[in-house]
């Protein structure tokens, strides 16, 4: 790799970062599933998960974001092509979205999976 491709490899990951920092800043849901996330994260934590519960949350929080990003991409898209309201440029946009949410509804299925028994024995052992 000569240093001209070394300077664009890196260009590269700059362009990333500046798309997840701008979505971060303008994208209501992004913010969402990055609070959501950093909860996840903190649960996760105090109760001690596995190593293997661990790479479920992980492939969860990173399905949704890149998810997220990936449908905040194509509604600019779908918005420059198309600026005037078209039925195909809806579908694009609400096709995109379902995306995000079947994934978010696994999501929460394998967090309840993970948490739910965790947090049933925590509240017993208040209790009992």
């Amino acid at each position: 790799m000569g240093l001209r491709d070394k300077g664009r490899f890196w260009k590269a990951f700059k362009f990333a970062f500046q798309g997840i920092m701008h979505a971060c800043k303008t994208e209501r849901n992004v913010q969402f599933h990055f609070a959501a996330s950093v909860i996840v994260i903190l649960f996760s934590i105090y109760l001690n998960i596995s190593l293997f519960e661990w790479l479920f949350i992980c492939l969860c929080i990173f399905g949704v974001i890149t998810l997220e990003l990936i449908n905040s991409a194509i509604e600019r898209i779908v918005d420059l092509a198309s600026p005037s309201y078209h039925p195909l440029a809806k579908q694009a946009k609400d096709i995109a979205a379902g995306a995000v949410l079947v994934y978010s509804i696994m999501t929460v299925i394998i967090g309840s999976i993970i948490f739910l028994p965790k947090l049933a024995r925590l509240f017993q052992s208040y209790i009992g």
